[in-house]
C-alpha cells in the first residue's frame, strides 16, 4: 500500500502518455505516482475480457511504424528515449490498406507502409495528380511541429496541391478517423503529422494487440521505480492562484506534488479545479460505435485479405456528429490477423472489427433496455453498410463462421476515458505546450495534440522533458 503524501511528480491516469512520462521522470530519479481511477492501465488503449477472450477498445494498429535501421523518426525517439528495444514492442507490419469511395468502393487507392505503393495507386485513379501528390508529400516533409505556428487548414493544404475534389477526401478520410477531434477539417499541424504516421511511415501491431504495449510500458515504469495507485482517481485539485497545491483522492486522501502531468483531457482535468477557469475548452463530440466479430477461420480464408479498408459511400466525406444514432456511410474495417504474424504469433481466432461515427446523446439518453436493442439494430446495419466494401460473403455462410460478436459505443469509450461526449481524441482546443492556466500542472496525451499511439506516448515524454526537469 503507498501512503506516501507528497511526490515530486504526480501523474492523473496510466494510460500510453501518462506511463510515457512517468517512466521518463523515474529515468531522471524523480518520486513519481500514477493516479488511475480504474482498475487497470491503459484508457482508450485498454481491453476488456468477454466470455474468456480479450478485446482492445482503442488500438486498430500502431501507426508511425518503420523498419529497424530508419532514423530520426517518431518510433525510433520514442524507443531511445523510454529504453525500449524494438523487439520487445512485437510490432509487425500490415499486409496492405485500402481507401475505397463511393456505391461499393468504386474508388479504389491501395496502400502500404511503403509511400511508393500509394504514389502509383494515384498515378493509376488520378494520373493528372500524381505530381501535385508529390509536392503535397514533400510538403508534409518539410512541416516541422512547431507548437507556436499559424492554424492552417488541411484541407487548404491538400487544394493547394491537388486539384481533384475526389484525391482529397480519399486521403483526408484515413488521416481524421484515426485522429481527428475536429469536425470537417483540421489543422495542418495535426494533418502533416497523420499524413507522416499512415502514409510515409505506415500500420503495424503486436500480435497480442495492445496488451503487449501495455506490458512493456508496465514494466519499464516498475523498474524505473515508479509507484501507481489504482482504483485511486483524483476527485478534485486544489488551487492557489496559479499553481496547484494538492490532489484530492477520491477517498478524500490529499497528495501534494512539485510537478503534476495530467492525462485525462483538458475539460475533464479543468473541471477539477477548486476555482474553476472562466473558460474551459469544447470536450469535442466525435466519437464511434465499433462491432466486433470472432470468426471460427481466417479473415482471408472469407476473400477478406487487406488490414484497414477506409470506406465512405459517396465522393464527399462526412466526418461530423450524425444526425442518427450512427453514420453508416463511412468507417474504418479493420482486421487485427492481416499483419505480417509468423505462424507462430498468429491468433487463434479470426477478428473483423467495424469502426463508425456515432452520437453521443443517442447513445448516454438511453435506458438499459433501449441501449440493448440499439447495439443489436445498429450492429446489422453497420456490418451490412461495411460488407459493401469487402469482397462478397454469403450471409448463412458469415453466420456460420461467426463465433460470437460484441460491440462498443460511446457510453464504452466514455467509461475508459472519462472523454466527456465519448469524445474519442478529446477536444479539439489542443494545448501543444501541455498549458492550462496553472504554472505546476499540464496536460499530457489526447489533449496536448500529439496523435495515435506513438504520439500519445511521445507526448507524455515531450511534457516530462519541458515541464519536469527545470
Amino acid at each position: 500500500m503507498n501512503t506516501r503524501n507528497h511526490y515530486e511528480v504526480a501523474i492523473i491516469g496510466a494510460g500510453l502518455s501518462g506511463l510515457a512520462a512517468g517512466i521518463r521522470a523515474a529515468h531522471f530519479g524523480r518520486s513519481v505516482c500514477i493516479f488511475e481511477r480504474h482498475n487497470a492501465a491503459g484508457g482508450l488503449n485498454g481491453f476488456y475480457s468477454l466470455d474468456n477472450r480479450k478485446f482492445d477498445v482503442g488500438l486498430h494498429a500502431v501507426t508511425n511504424y518503420v523498419p529497424p535501421g530508419v532514423r530520426g523518426t517518431p518510433l525510433t525517439k520514442l524507443l531511445r528515449q523510454l529504453r525500449i528495444e524494438r523487439d520487445e514492442l512485437g510490432l509487425r507490419e500490415q499486409i496492405g490498406s485500402a481507401v475505397a469511395f463511393g456505391a461499393n468502393g468504386g474508388a479504389r487507392l491501395r496502400f502500404d507502409n511503403r509511400i511508393e505503393l500509394l504514389e502509383s495507386e494515384v498515378a493509376r485513379v488520378f494520373p493528372a495528380e500524381v505530381d501535385g501528390f508529390r509536392r503535397l508529400a514533400q510538403c508534409v516533409r518539410a512541416t516541422p511541429f512547431d507548437p507556436d505556428g499559424p492554424a492552417i487548414s488541411t484541407r487548404e493544404i491538400f487544394s493547394r496541391h491537388l486539384r481533384e475534389p475526389l484525391l482529397r477526401e480519399m486521403l483526408l478520410c484515413p488521416l481524421m478517423f484515426y485522429g481527428s477531434a475536429h469536425e470537417r477539417d483540421f489543422p495542418f499541424s495535426q494533418g502533416a503529422m497523420m499524413f507522416q504516421a499512415l502514409y510515409l511511415e505506415g500500420f503495424a501491431r503486436p500480435a497480442e494487440g495492445v496488451r503487449r504495449l501495455m506490458r512493456v510500458l508496465l514494466e519499464k515504469y516498475r523498474a524505473a521505480g515508479g509507484e501507481r495507485r489504482m482504483k485511486c482517481g483524483v476527485r478534485s485539485i486544489r488551487t492557489e492562484g496559479t499553481r496547484a497545491v494538492a490532489l484530492i483522492l477520491d477517498d478524500g486522501t490529499e497528495v501534494t506534488a512539485d510537478r503534476i502531468l495530467s492525462s485525462i483531457g483538458g475539460p475533464e482535468t479543468m473541471a477539477l479545479f477548486s476555482a474553476p477557469p472562466s473558460s474551459v475548452p469544447d470536450p469535442g463530440l466525435v466519437t464511434y460505435v465499433e462491432t466486433m466479430s470472432v470468426l471460427d477461420r481466417e479473415p482471408r480464408d472469407l476473400g477478406w485479405g487487406e488490414t484497414i479498408v477506409f470506406f465512405n459511400e459517396g465522393t464527399e466525406f462526412h466526418y461530423e456528429q450524425p444526425r442518427d444514432a450512427v453514420d453508416t456511410r463511412s468507417g474504418v474495417i479493420c482486421v487485427p490477423n492481416n499483419f505480417q504474424f509468423s505462424a507462430e504469433e498468429r491468433p487463434p481466432e479470426g477478428l473483423l472489427r467495424i469502426t463508425c461515427l456515432a452520437d453521443y446523446d443517442a447513445w448516454a439518453n438511453a435506458s438499459e433496455t433501449d441501449y440493448a436493442a440499439m447495439k443489436r439494430a445498429w450492429f446489422s446495419r453497420v456490418q451490412a453498410s461495411a460488407r459493401r466494401f469487402l469482397a462478397p460473403v454469403a450471409d448463412a455462410d458469415l453466420a456460420a463462421a461467426t463465433r460470437a460478436t460484441d460491440m462498443f459505443t460511446p457510453r464504452t469509450i466514455q467509461k475508459f476515458t472519462g472523454h466527456r461526449n465519448g469524445a474519442i481524441y478529446g477536444s479539439p482546443d489542443k494545448r501543444l505546450r501541455g498549458d492550462i492556466g496553472l504554472s505546476n500542472l499540464h496536460l499530457c496525451g489526447t489533449d496536448q495534440g500529439l496523435l495515435g499511439i506513438v504520439g500519445s506516448m511521445l507526448s507524455g515524454i515531450m511534457m516530462a522533458n519541458l515541464h519536469l526537469f527545470n
